[in-house]
C-alpha cells in the first residue's frame, strides 16, 4: 500500500533547491511518486504517518568508510593512521588476529550506529566481504561495496587478491542495493602496476569502479617522481585510472596543479574531516578543489581513526575546519556541505539518478529530523543548511527509510538489535585481543 508522509519541512535537495513547507511525500513499494504541499494530497489513498515538527530530508551517504574495523575503535590511540608506517602498526598488525567471525558483529553495528544517525547508503571499502555483504543485506541499507586488495609488499597477496576480488563481483550480481566496487587500498605504495591493471580490467568488465586512499601524506608523490618522473594523479591519467569512475578518501596533499585533471575526470575527493584532525594532519584545500571543479564528498573513514558514524558531527567539523584552514567564516556554505552528505555523494557513487534529493522517481531513502531539538530555534529566522551543519546532530533523527523500508521509527532501530551485536562485538574484541598476545609471544 502507498505510504503518505507528512511533515513540517521538507528539504528536496532538488536542482531548485526547493524547501516545502507542510509538506507531504507519497512512496509506493520505494519509489517516491508525489512530492509537494500536503494539501495536495488530500482523498489519497494512502496510509498517512504524520512526522509532526520535522524536517525530511534525504537520507545521508557516507562516502568513505571501512566498517569491521569498528572491532578496532579504540586500539589504535596514538597512531597517525594515514601514513603507512602508523596505519601498520596501528591497525594492520591487529588484522593479522583479526577472523572472520569477528566481521560480522562490527559491521552490524555500524550499520546500526549509521542508521540511528541518519545515513542510508554507505561506500565500504574492506575484505572478508562474504561476511560483510550479508550483515548490510539484513540492516536494510543501500551500499557501495568495494573489495579491498591490500599487497604490503607481498607478491603472493596479488593473484590471491584480485582472483577473490573477481570472484566477490560475481557474487554480487544484480542486488537492488548493494553495488560491487574495487577497492586498491592506496595506489603505488601498497598496489603495483601489475596490480592496478588487473584492478582495471575487472572495473572495466563489471562496469564499476575503484575506492582507493590518495594522498593521505606525500608518500604517493614522492614514489611517483622518483619512479615515474611524475605526480601521482599525472602518473594516475597515464596510466588510464582517471579514465574510470574513483573514490578518493582523504587527498589531504595533492599539488594544486592536479586539480584542473582530476576535475575533468569521473573523480571524487572524499574528505573525512575527522580522521584527518585525530591524526594531526593538514586539512585537504577543499576550496580550491571546488572552484577548479573537483566533485567533493564526505566520509567518516573508519572508527578508529573517527570514533563516530555521525555524519551530523563530520559536517560541522568539516565547516569548521575549512574556516580555520582559509582564515575567514564559511569559505563553503553551508548548502554546499550538505550537498556533500546527499546530492554531491550520489553523483560519486553513480546513483544520482536514484537517490540523493527527494524528486519524484527517485527511491526513498528519507531521513526525518526533530525540529523541536536544540539548536533549531528560532525556527523562523534560522536557515536550514546551516541549523542541519552546525547546530545539530544524528541523535535528532527520528525516522529513517531505505528504498521505501522503515529501517528506524521513532529512534527505535528495526532491523539491527544494536544491544544484541554490541555483546558480541565485545566477545569478538575479547577474542581478538587474547589472539593477538598470543601471536605477539610467538614472535609473529
Amino acid at each position: 500500500m502507498k505510504q503518505l508522509l507528512i511533515t513540517d519541512t521538507l528539504l528536496t535537495m532538488n536542482a531548485h533547491a526547493d524547501i516545502v513547507r507542510d509538506a507531504g511525500v507519497l512512496v509506493d513499494d520505494g519509489l517516491i511518486v508525489g512530492v509537494g504541499q500536503r494539501a495536495a494530497f488530500d482523498g489519497a489513498r494512502a496510509s498517512t504517518l504524520d512526522l509532526g515538527h520535522t524536517v525530511l530530508m534525504p537520507g545521508l551517504i557516507n562516502a568513505h568508510t571501512h566498517t569491521p574495523m569498528t572491532l578496532f575503535r579504540g586500539l589504535a590511540e596514538g597512531y597517525c593512521l594515514l601514513t603507512l608506517e602508523g596505519w601498520f602498526n596501528g591497525i594492520r598488525t591487529w588484522e593479522f588476529a583479526m577472523t572472520p567471525d569477528m566481521v560480522t558483529p562490527a559491521v552490524s553495528v555500524s550499520c546500526a550506529e549509521m542508521i540511528r544517525t541518519g545515513t542510508t547508503c554507505f561506500a565500504d571499502q574492506y575484505f572478508y566481504m562474504e561476511r560483510i555483504v550479508p550483515a548490510v543485506r539484513t540492516s536494510g541499507l543501500r551500499a557501495a561495496l568495494a573489495y579491498g586488495v591490500v599487497e604490503v609488499g607481498d607478491d603472493q597477496a596479488h593473484e590471491w587478491a584480485i582472483r577473490a576480488t573477481g570472484e566477490f563481483l560475481d557474487s554480487l550480481g544484480a542486488d537492488g542495493l548493494l553495488r560491487p566496487w574495487i577497492g586498491p587500498h592506496a595506489l603505488f605504495v601498497d598496489n603495483t602496476l601489475a596490480t592496478i591493471a588487473a584492478e582495471l580490467a575487472l572495473a572495466d568488465k563489471y562496469q564499476t569502479g575503484l575506492h582507493m586512499h590518495l594522498s593521505t601524506s606525500s608518500e604517493e608523490d614522492d614514489y611517483c617522481r622518483t619512479h615515474y618522473g611524475l605526480t601521482a594523479v599525472q602518473q594516475m591519467k597515464h596510466i588510464g585510472v582517471l579514465d574510470r569512475r574513483v573514490l578518493a578518501a582523504h587527498c589531504l596533499t595533492i599539488p594544486a596543479q592536479d586539480f584542473s585533471v582530476l576535475a575533468a575526470a569521473p573523480f571524487t575527493a572524499v574528505i573525512a574531516p575527522s580522521a584527518c584532525m585525530r591524526a594531526g594532519c593538514e586539512a585537504a584545500p577543499v576550496s580550491a578543489m571546488l572552484s577548479e571543479g573537483v566533485c567533493v564528498a564526505l566520509g567518516t573513514d573508519n572508527v578508529t581513526a573517527n570514533n563516530s558514524y555521525d555524519l551530523f558531527k563530520e559536517m560541522q567539523v568539516f565547516g569548521k575546519l575549512m574556516s580555520y584552514r582559509e582564515r575567514r567564516p564559511n569559505p563553503i556554505p553551508a548548502r554546499t556541505i550538505v550537498e556533500m552528505v546527499t546530492t554531491r555523494a550520489a553523483q560519486a557513487l553513480g546513483l544520482d539518478h536514484l537517490i540523493g534529493s527527494i524528486e519524484v522517481g527517485k527511491r526513498a531513502d528519507l531521513i526525518a529530523i526533530d525540529l523541536d531539538t536544540p539548536g533549531f530555534a528560532p525556527y523562523s529566522a534560522q536557515d536550514i543548511y546551516t541549523a542541519l551543519v552546525y547546530a545539530t546532530s544524528g541523535l535528532a533523527v527520528t525516522h529513517v527509510m531505505c528504498d521505501g523500508r522503515w529501517l528506524m521509527r521513532d529512534g527505535r532501530l528495526l532491523t539491527v538489535d544494536y544491544h544484541a551485536c554490541c555483546a558480541d562485538l565485545d566477545s569478538a574484541y575479547a577474542e581478538l585481543v587474547t589472539r593477538r598476545n598470543t601471536l605477539n609471544k610467538r614472535g609473529t
